[in-house]
């Protein structure tokens, strides 16, 4: 099942490794990724971002990608909300979620991606030591195969 996938999230998937935030080879299709965690009984979404540059676009990105639950706000507070009650989210195992074409939004956007980044660190974190953690894929390359 993983032994194709790279080490860093393997090594998740199976338990070895609490989750994090990961890399992910640019060479590499996410498509790979995603059935890699739905084959080891994760759930896994993928958020596309190309084209964002704003925090409107993203909320509206989270909300179709992730089908974040209708009390989602919209803004930061909400969505690390979201990520740390993920009752909306049932999963048996853990939870993936593949950031992709993320770059734009981060550098026409510094500071709002700071904060993206400091939500998902933040849910990372407080899922580690649960039967469910989450994990989160960075997503380095273009192809966005299967998102």
């Amino acid at each position: 099942m993983t032994g194709s996938v790279p080490r860093p999230l393997a090594a998740v998937l199976d338990g070895s490794t609490p989750p994090g935030v990961l890399p992910w080879p640019a060479e590499r299709s996410v498509a790979e990724a995603l059935a890699a965690a739905r084959d080891a009984g994760w759930t896994a979404a993928s958020l596309d971002l190309e084209g964002v540059v704003d925090k409107a676009a993203f909320m509206e990105g989270c909300v179709r990608a992730l089908r974040l639950p209708d009390w989602f706000g919209r803004n930061w507070d909400a969505l690390a909300d979201c990520l740390t009650d993920l009752s909306w989210c049932p999963a048996d195992r853990g939870r993936l979620l593949v950031l992709a074409g993320w770059q734009g939004y981060a550098a026409a956007a510094p500071d709002e991606w700071s904060i993206v980044e400091g939500v998902l660190a933040d849910a990372v974190g407080y899922w580690r030591d649960t039967a469910t953690g989450l994990a989160v894929i960075m997503a380095r390359g273009r192809d966005r195969q299967g998102v």
